[in-house]
């Protein structure tokens, strides 16, 4: 038997037009770019887990929990991350959308 693949762009828009689904995926916007950030610092440094668990001094485990986007890391966990990945972490505030007006 052969089995359809689902494509994810095409189930990713059906999903979309889910209010429920929307307000829950949304509401998860930081860990998925935390994830993200941590994951792309990872590969563009051209490391595996295990070789960031290393240099951080930890486990593999740890490093795929930080990546999962479940974890609040704390500060100096994200600092062994960008020294171990040869990077810079960055902090930054932006703007909540929409912005909202600047009471003088």
């Amino acid at each position: 038997m052969t089995q359809r693949a689902i494509p994810v762009a095409e189930t990713f828009a059906k999903w979309r037009t889910d209010p429920e689904y929307v307000a829950v995926y949304d509401s998860l916007e930081e860990e998925f770019a935390l994830a993200e950030a941590l994951i792309t610092a990872r590969a563009n440094a051209d490391m595996t887990q295990e070789d960031v668990a290393k240099a951080m001094g930890t486990t593999q485990a740890v490093v795929a929990r930080l990546e999962s986007g479940r974890t609040k890391p704390s500060t100096r966990t994200l600092e062994r991350f960008a020294k171990a990945t040869h990077t810079r972490l960055r902090i930054s505030f932006e703007p909540e959308s929409p912005a909202r007006p600047v009471r003088s």
